[in-house]
């Protein structure tokens, strides 16, 4: 539905629970390989769920440069070898998972640097972090009760991050949804590209500088008054540089808004 919304509509659509999902992931991805010395470039990342968030988020990593993504739903690795009817995940199969891998999620996690779930609680385990890469870093996503919880992870990785805000490093969608939306009216973008959301994320990141990024801290709160207007102004400079604005920024706007762009 939403891909039959882009191509028909000529205003900007996104879907928060995909897009947005991706975004906020990236931003604390970012932050979370400078906390532990890696470039994003370099990780080999699993991610545990193929769906709608899954999809958007596998994308969203591959934009970003990520080179080594292993897609895993219930039946375990997508890959190459086996035929699957749904388009998505055969899109999947065709574009990650470099090496071929095979087998169920514990399997692919060996060597791992980054565990991303956004599937279903409790399916990861300590001794699946402890076959993963030096300096883990674990995303439990899945609400309101995670793929591991913290505490149970704690002694084993690194960086760790969920989607509840009673433990640190809260990745929620609504750090991103509502400045994409401000940037994009802004300039009247006829469409919201990867582009866009790429700044988004790249703004979002930025939020944090390098004296106070650490393991307990690689995304802002949700209630940081400066991420809507940071992830509006780097967003509104990515449309129009991609060519997708009907209105163009003042020169003030464009000046502040190319630097979040950039990541400054």
């Amino acid at each position: 539905m939403e891909r039959r919304l882009v191509e028909r509509l000529d205003i900007p659509v996104m879907h928060d629970d995909q897009h947005g999902t991706a975004v906020v992931i990236l931003a604390a991805l970012i932050n979370a390989a400078l906390v532990v010395d890696k470039r994003i470039e370099d990780l080999h990342v699993v991610v545990s769920g193929s769906g709608a968030a899954g999809t958007a988020t596998i994308k969203m990593l591959l934009d970003a440069g990520v080179r080594d993504v292993i897609p895993v739903d219930r039946a375990g690795a997508l890959n190459r070898t086996d035929r699957y009817d749904n388009p998505h995940w055969r899109w999947l199969a065709e574009h990650t998972n470099t090496e071929n891998r095979r087998g169920t999620l514990s399997d692919v996690l060996a060597g791992a640097d980054v565990f991303i779930g956004v599937s279903a609680p409790g399916i990861l385990t300590p001794d699946d972090i402890k076959k993963m890469g030096r300096d883990p870093i674990v995303f439990a996503m899945a609400n309101p009760t995670p793929e591991i919880m913290p505490d149970a992870a704690a002694p084993y990785v690194a960086v760790i991050a969920t989607g509840r805000s009673d433990f640190p490093n809260q990745v929620n969608n609504l750090l991103a949804f509502p400045g994409i939306f401000r940037g994009a009216l802004d300039v009247r973008a006829r469409k919201i590209t990867d582009g866009m959301l790429l700044a988004a994320a790249r703004a979002i990141a930025a939020i944090v500088t390098d004296e106070e990024r650490s393991a307990e801290y690689i995304i802002p709160s949700v209630f940081d008054p400066r991420v809507v207007d940071a992830v509006a102004k780097a967003v509104a400079a990515a449309a129009v540089e991609e060519g997708v604005a009907r209105r163009t920024i003042v020169k003030g706007e464009q000046e502040d808004a190319a630097a979040l762009h950039q990541g400054g």
